[in-house]
């Protein structure tokens, strides 16, 4: 199983890898230059920046494991030691949100379905992979689930700000950037704390599978309170730091529903989107919590 999972990640991260040696020569062929070009210094309506866009997006999302692009994610995650899923659920991911925010920042004029495909992709991400988490069994592929969950709500910010340059709303601009820059901090705190208490788990019993823990909280009472905690700022709830990168990306949604047309229905998509995000990460938690470290060993 562990083999499988290398495998996979190898050939996937390879072929996002293979994404950026497209990516760069086309940046050459506009800029002339190897080197990045300066922020807003390309015009967006072209179709070389449309390819640009699209190729940076395929390529930075496989890194990052943005859905459909997330196939390698949760069988690494899973298999690898359990410090090393937090390495590379906390810090490796971001790298992929890096690049992606750094090519975007090169475009000024961006059209408004770039703003919409990234929103749409966070969604995806975002829904999909809380509910993908609700089914799992086992400890650490539903952690990794979850940060899926948790790419899809900073690609929410992401285009939130987007649509905002796109309107001119530059409140909508600020609150979804920091909310997804922040949340891009939050996550790495607090889903490394999880994995490293889940390591400390699965250390503890010899086994993944949830349904055979029970009471652990008992002979781990550290723990379960740290894991705890790191599950109460997974959900969002306050007052932990999952609940404020969260709060400012709702703050982007209704700055925009108060605008016209398509950005505003997409806002207005998104926010109970992300709303069932957080209520079904507290069911999957709830569950969790209750099965792994609360009645009696199983």
């Amino acid at each position: 199983e562990t083999n499988e999972a290398g495998t996979l990640y190898m050939i996937t991260t390879h072929t996002g890898t293979l994404g950026l040696f497209a990516l760069f020569p086309l940046l050459n062929a506009v800029t002339g230059s190897w080197l990045f070009p300066a922020a807003g210094s390309l015009e967006a309506s072209s179709p070389m920046a449309t390819a640009l866009f699209l190729t940076a997006l395929f390529a930075f999302g496989l890194k990052a494991g943005i859905m459909p692009f997330h196939i390698w994610l949760p069988s690494a995650h899973a298999n690898a030691p359990s410090h090393i899923s937090a390495a590379m659920s906390g810090v490796i991911l971001k790298v992929g949100i890096y690049g992606l925010v750094r090519t975007l920042s090169f475009f000024h004029g961006i059209p408004l379905w770039w703003g919409c495909l990234v929103l749409l992709l966070g969604i995806v991400s975002g829904v999909f992979g809380v509910v993908f988490a609700l089914g799992q069994h086992d400890l650490k592929r539903l952690l990794a689930y979850h940060s899926i969950e948790n790419i899809g709500i900073i690609a929410m910010g992401l285009g939130v700000a987007l649509i905002g340059q796109t309107t001119g709303s530059q409140a909508m601009m600020l609150l979804g950037m920091a909310g997804a820059l922040l949340h891009v901090l939050n996550h790495a705190a607090f889903k490394a704390l999880l994995f490293l208490a889940a390591g400390s788990v699965i250390h503890a019993c010899g086994t993944r599978e949830i349904d055979l823990m029970g009471g652990v909280a008992r002979r781990l009472p550290y723990t379960a309170l740290l894991f705890g905690a790191g599950a109460v700022a997974i959900c969002g709830l306050p007052p932990f730091n999952g609940f404020v990168s969260e709060l400012l990306v709702y703050l982007g949604f209704f700055q925009g529903i108060q605008g016209m047309g398509i950005s505003a229905a997409a806002n207005a998509l998104a926010a109970p989107a992300l709303a069932i995000v957080g209520g079904l990460a507290v069911a999957c938690f709830v569950k969790v919590y209750g099965i792994v470290f609360l009645g009696v060993p199983r």
